[in-house]
């Protein structure tokens, strides 16, 4: 091969000359979904994902009898026994990296893990059944992680309103809650963009108190 060739026609490299300059690669942001079993937290997941989004969803088995409970709203007969994770492009500068937790008990050791690195959270709630959600408002609130509730509609059904549910799990009044529908990618993506102004709007008050 004769190496001594425009360098511009070398696979791999930049081309030298042409007034091209290489784009930025977008940044990466990690955002939590979270919430109790069976609440549709692989749905939205796999709504928004730009990829085959990677779930390790196992068949219910005898074992999991009085520990997962379905309900009558999901009928589920599979669990997350690790994590969902998809990928949203937002624009050139913003990369998502979604990803979902198991929303059993006994996998809530896995939760410090997964939430390293992340800027805020969306917990899903179903509002059949509100108290499986306390865990990880709870969790949230703790770790001090900007986060988001989303009711999830259930084919536009809910049984409380948006401000009964506020009242229900006692977050702060500038923790937002809305509705959303887990099975629609734009339904998903706008709750999203919630999460991330949620993270923004605290890494501008940290900003300014370093000020």
């Amino acid at each position: 091969m004769d190496y001594e060739q425009s360098p511009d026609r070398i696979v791999g490299t930049a081309a030298v000359g042409s007034g091209d300059r290489p784009k930025k690669a977008p940044v990466p942001v990690k955002i939590i979904v979270a919430g109790g079993f069976g609440v549709g937290k692989t749905t939205t997941v796999g709504a928004i994902s730009e990829i085959s989004p990677l779930t390790t969803e196992a068949e219910m088995t005898s074992a999991a009898m009085g520990i997962d409970d379905p309900g009558q709203a999901t009928m589920k007969t599979t669990t997350t026994i690790a994590m969902d994770f998809g990928v949203l492009t937002i624009d050139q500068t913003l990369k998502l990296y979604i990803f979902g937790t198991p929303g059993q008990s006994r996998f809530a050791f896995m939760w410090d893990d997964l939430i390293k690195g992340a800027l805020g959270a969306l917990v899903v709630v179903d509002t059949n059944r509100i108290d499986d959600c306390y865990p990880a408002v709870d969790y949230f609130e703790r770790a001090g992680l900007p986060f988001v509730v989303g009711v999830n509609t259930f084919n536009g059904q809910m049984s409380y309103s948006l401000d009964e549910v506020r009242w229900a799990l006692a977050v702060r009044e500038d923790v937002p809650i809305l509705s959303f529908d887990a099975r629609f990618r734009a339904s998903v993506r706008d709750a999203l963009l919630v999460v991330l102004d949620q993270a923004l709007d605290k890494a501008i008050r940290q900003k300014s108190s370093y000020s």
